[in-house]
Order: structure tokens, then C-alpha cells, then sequence
């Protein structure tokens, strides 16, 4: 079995967006709201954080506590969205369970959900484009390959079928709780691409010989995350892994940062009025 290398792809989108950052002379600025100190959504941002300073994407984070009302949580977005030197808003999932996400979410101007949340943003999901590139890195034909996605909700499920569709290949999706839900059509799928939550889900008596399987659950366990795929088992049978951590991930973050570069032009308007250089 053939590891995808999400960290080297991430490295090399990294790379471009410093030079294109350096080159255009481009002030690129992201707002991270942090809601409460739980420990993978504090790791997440850290990471998220330490990646935009190192191409010189400018941070400016929130912290919130944990039992911060909606109205402090949508004060600070507003003002986000009225800031000319943001150019991308970040609001680190998940929330406290008592505010509610799809308000809160909504209430970013879509220019800057760099997140690709919104229905009218203009940006792909990072992590749906993330696993595109998994994809890619593989270097194997895609095309008239049967591909299944093992999923968490409708919502997911379409958004990715319909980002793969447009790249002109056919993926069909399942919501998977437990490996009862499993269809049969797992075990002939030449392309498995998971994103469930769920600790080793998926092992080698689940799968096609020769696929390619794509990882993209994270599950943090102690000090540890844990993929929903047993990358061990799925060894003996699979063709290529992108495993988790280390696969969809570091690209994902790559792909936010570059949504955020994107963006930066639409704020140049803005920066202009608001004396920014």
C-alpha cells in the first residue's frame, strides 16, 4: 500500500501562496473566532494560526469563553465583516452545543467565508477541495471509477458529489453510523472516501482489493487523532491511503489559507477607503 503525502502536497500550496503573497504584495488578513478552550478546537487553530503566519497571511483571533452568548459571538463577526484588513473569517467548529451553528454561520459576509460554508460563497470547501487533492497526488485515472462516500450527513454528502461531478467524475454517498449501514456496494468500490468521526471504521475485510481510500475523519483520543480508517488492517488490501493524520488534513489548511489569499483581492476596495497598505 502507497501512502498519499498530505504534507508534502500541503507544503507545495504553502509555497505558492508565499510567493504569490510576496510577489503581488499582498496583505492578506484572517479573523479566527475561538469559542471556549476545548483542546482539538484549540490544536486546530494553533495549527491553522502557525501556517498563516509562515506564508505572512496577517491573524487576528478571538477568544471567546465557552459560555459566551450568541450576541458576543455575533458581535465579534460583525465587526469582522466590517473590517477592511480581514479578508477571511474563520469560526472554528464545533460550537458549544447551546449556540446555534447555522445562525452564526450565516452571518458572515460571504466574501469572506473562506470556509465555503454559505451556499452563495464563492469559495470551495477547503476540506472537500482537500480531498480532491488526495486524489490527484494518487496519479491514478480517475475516471469511469465506481466511488463511494461514507458520510455524516445529506448536507456533506451532496456538497461533495456535487464538487466531484463538476470535476466530471461519479461518486455516490452513504450516511454510515454504524458497519451495519455499510452498503454492499463498499466492498467492489475502486475509491473509498470516508468522513464519519469514527475511530478504525473501516478495516480490510470492507474493502476492494486495489483501492484507493481517502481518510478523512479525525477523531482526537488523548493526546492522539485517530482516522476512521485502520490504516494497519487496510494494508494488506488497499492500493493507496491517504491516512489521518496526515492526509486530507495539512491540506485542508492549505486550501483555507488560499481561499483567504483569494479573498484578499476582493478587499482591496475596502483596504483602499480604510488607508490599509
Amino acid at each position: 500500500m502507497k501512502i498519499i503525502d498530505g504534507r508534502k502536497r500541503a507544503d507545495e500550496i504553502l509555497a505558492g501562496l508565499k510567493k504569490e503573497i510576496k510577489d503581488k504584495n499582498l496583505r492578506p488578513g484572517l479573523g479566527i473566532i475561538l469559542v471556549g478552550a476545548e483542546p482539538s478546537s484549540c490544536l486546530y487553530v494553533k495549527v491553522k494560526e502557525t501556517a498563516a503566519k509562515k506564508i505572512g497571511v496577517r491573524v487576528r483571533k478571538q477568544i471567546l469563553s465557552g459560555r459566551a452568548p450568541e450576541s458576543e459571538i455575533l458581535e465579534v463577526i460583525e465587526s469582522f465583516n466590517r473590517d477592511a484588513q480581514i479578508d477571511g473569517i474563520l469560526v472554528q467548529l464545533p460550537l458549544p452545543k447551546e449556540i446555534p451553528t447555522d445562525k452564526i454561520i450565516r452571518s458572515i459576509e460571504p466574501n469572506k467565508d473562506v470556509d465555503g460554508f454559505l451556499p452563495e460563497s464563492r469559495f470551495d470547501s477547503p476540506f472537500i477541495a482537500a480531498i480532491w487533492q488526495a486524489l490527484k497526488v494518487s496519479g491514478e485515472n480517475l475516471k469511469g471509477k465506481k466511488i463511494l462516500a461514507l458520510v455524516k450527513s445529506d448536507i456533506f454528502g451532496q456538497r461533495l458529489t456535487g464538487f466531484l461531478s463538476r470535476k466530471g467524475l461519479c461518486c455516490d454517498y452513504t450516511i454510515c453510523q454504524k458497519p451495519q449501514d455499510c452498503p454492499a456496494a463498499l466492498k467492489i468500490a475502486d475509491i473509498v472516501i470516508t468522513a464519519l468521526g469514527q475511530p478504525g471504521f473501516i478495516n480490510a475485510a470492507m474493502v476492494n482489493d486495489g483501492a484507493v481510500l481517502i481518510d478523512g475523519g479525525t477523531t482526537r483520543q488523548g493526546d492522539k487523532t485517530i482516522g476512521d480508517i485502520d490504516a494497519e488492517s487496510v494494508s494488506r488490501k488497499a492500493k493507496w491511503l491517504a491516512p489521518s493524520p496526515g492526509g486530507v488534513g495539512p491540506i485542508t489548511v492549505a486550501l483555507l489559507l488560499r481561499n483567504v489569499v483569494l479573498a484578499c483581492p476582493l478587499g482591496a476596495g475596502r483596504k483602499r477607503a480604510a488607508g490599509v497598505k
